[in-house]
């Protein structure tokens, strides 16, 4: 008697052989997201069962949801969107009302002005009475795109609750209504005008969001059939909204005239700056507008004026890295270096250390571009190259104004390095920041830069490097098993920094939730390296060694890396691994 269990299970088909093929299962063991054993084993219980492998696949968790709705998008033929980056129109979302969004399980994301084309995300694109119901009550013509469930139900959520869009689509609709109708107004209703205009209520609303969701930047981006509205929070750009081309130009000539630009000059790259309140919140904006191909773009930097200055604690110093650099400010001369990238946070630290060591007795004078924070009792001074006020020309008149510390917001040629050495040289305590991946590649960088290396071996104090990873949501924050190959590198990164004890090593991630916006991550915290200038550093200088040969002789000194330190704050659950390879990674 033959075996009852025995199957004959189809050969899996490859990449190439997709197109042919009509089954979940094989597109997901083709694109290698299910093992051969899990393939079969699903096989094997559709046949006896009688379950879709779609259900099956869903109920014992094989994949991620939106993998599982990729694989299904492919079988339909039907365009896959994932909503977690996508930006939504304004106007597409006032198309569709959120009950009927609710009902449907879709939400629309874009709509076309030239085609009148609403395009609809929806996570059954095959639901016929949902098209049909929104295509007669739109009166539009639909582009159907299939999406992840879970997506889907979030983006509801967020966009038809999103004061930002809802205000952005409400102006749009004045904007449109107003186009095209002349009125005739009293002088003394201009001003009011003016204040409630369509264009000045989208900035206003765009500003007000960026403010509330703790966003660091805004990008307007002006793309061939759109306008792109994209928020830097913390440390990562999400798209937000996507605004018609048609008020394109409008917008950009209303923040123009809030920075006091020429609103006539599109051929070359301007800046400025204007004040913004929300509430109790001001906000001072760097401007930033450079020429593209579709347009001009505009960058705002958003400078908060309140909520003080953090501790060294608060930014995330701790350790054998605290202790350095609290040694290194003790002394009464030197120079102190702060170094990473753009946006890594090397002004805040420098603020931190300077608001521990502002005091009525000291003389505390900065040179910076631009001003970031206020503090008081401190002369802060903002560069003016138009007018021939550089770091080299400031820090020379610093000297003559009888300073104990001395902070020049960045090392950039070879006069101001010269000049530092020089301040260093003569009692004054230098603090600046530097463009280099590590801190120990801090001091080739400066010999680079002109300095003689018996100078820089008798004035460097310390170097911190920096960078600056997102925290974990603790309103979703979860513990969870990673891959062996990571506690593995970790142990070999971290090596006696490793637990000995396994029960105290645990792993968290955020799932994801409305606190977060769905990105698991709230707020952010730095990762340090500490690399104090000992003899055995200074003789390496002399020597003119590379940055490798200085870390080496660092970490025998007992320095801790930036990734090691990473790795810390990952075991402490405050961060990630996938955060602390995003920014350290060699």
């Amino acid at each position: 008697m033959p075996n009852q269990v025995s199957l004959s299970l189809p050969t899996p088909p490859t990449v190439d052989e997709l197109s042919n093929s009509k089954s979940v299962a094989d597109i997901l063991f083709a694109e290698k997201a299910l093992t051969k054993e899990q393939y079969d084993d699903i096989k094997v219980k559709t046949a006896s069962t009688g379950q879709t492998e779609e259900s099956l696949i869903e109920k014992l968790g094989l994949v991620p949801e939106e993998k599982l709705s990729r694989a299904k998008a492919k079988i339909l033929d039907i365009p896959f969107v994932a909503l977690g980056v996508t930006s939504f129109s304004p106007q597409a979302l006032g198309f569709v009302p959120r009950v009927v969004a609710e009902r449907f399980s879709l939400i629309p994301f874009a709509y076309d002005e030239k085609t009148k084309t609403l395009s609809v995300a929806m996570s059954n694109p095959v639901d016929l009475e949902a098209v049909t119901f929104v295509r007669e009550k739109t009166g539009l013509s639909l582009k159907t795109f299939a999406a992840d469930k879970t997506q889907v139900e979030r983006a509801i959520d967020q966009q038809y609750r999103q004061e930002l869009v809802g205000e952005v689509g409400e102006a749009l609709k004045e904007n449109q209504l107003s186009q095209g109708k002349i009125k005739t107004v009293d002088s003394t209703q201009i001003s009011q005008i003016i204040k409630e205009a369509p264009i000045a209520k989208i900035v206003s609303t765009m500003l007000e969001y960026a403010v509330t969701s703790r966003a660091s930047d805004i990008h307007i981006e002006p793309m061939e059939d759109r306008v792109r509205v994209r928020y830097r929070i913390d440390g990562i750009l999400y798209d937000r909204l996507s605004l018609p081309k048609s008020v394109q130009e409008a917008l950009i000539s209303r923040i123009k005239i809030l920075s006091e630009m020429k609103i006539d000059e599109h051929r070359t790259p301007q800046d400025g700056r204007f004040n913004f309140k929300v509430e109790d919140k001001e906000v001072d904006l760097r401007i930033s507008v450079l020429p593209t191909v579709f347009g001009e773009k505009i960058v705002m930097r958003l400078l908060r004026k309140s909520g003080g200055v953090p501790t060294l604690e608060e930014l995330g110093l701790s350790g054998s890295s605290i202790k350095t650099l609290e040694t290194a400010m003790l002394r009464p001369h030197g120079i102190i270096i702060v170094v990473g990238p753009t946006g890594s946070g090397k002004t805040t630290t420098l603020y931190s250390v300077l608001s521990k060591l502002n005091t009525t007795r000291v003389n505390i004078s900065t040179l910076e571009d631009p001003v970031e924070y206020q503090m008081p009792g401190v002369n802060q001074v903002q560069i003016n190259p138009a007018v021939g006020l550089t770091f080299a020309n400031g820090l020379r008149a610093f000297l003559r104004q009888d300073p104990n510390i001395i902070l020049v917001g960045e090392i950039r040629d070879n006069e101001t390095t010269e000049l530092a050495i020089q301040a260093a040289l003569t009692g004054h305590l230098v603090f600046s920041t530097l463009h280099t991946s590590s801190a120990a590649g801090a001091l080739p960088r400066l010999i680079d830069l002109g300095a003689e290396t018996f100078l820089l071996a008798s004035t460097m104090n310390a170097v911190l490097g920096q960078r600056i990873v997102r925290k974990i949501c603790n309103a979703c924050k979860t513990e969870y098993n990673p891959p062996s190959q990571i506690v593995e590198e970790m142990k070999n990164v971290l090596g006696k920094y490793f637990p000995t004890d396994n029960s105290v090593i645990k792993f968290y991630k955020g799932k994801g939730c409305s606190e977060c916006g769905g990105s698991g991550y709230v707020g952010r915290i730095g990762i340090f390296e500490a690399l104090p200038v000992t003899e055995r550093i200074a003789a390496l200088v002399l020597q003119h060694s590379d940055s490798g040969t200085i870390e080496k002789q660092a970490v025998a000194d007992g320095m801790i890396t930036m990734k090691q330190d990473g790795y810390l704050k990952v075991l402490a659950g405050i961060t990630t691994v996938e955060e602390v390879l995003r920014v350290a990674q060699e």
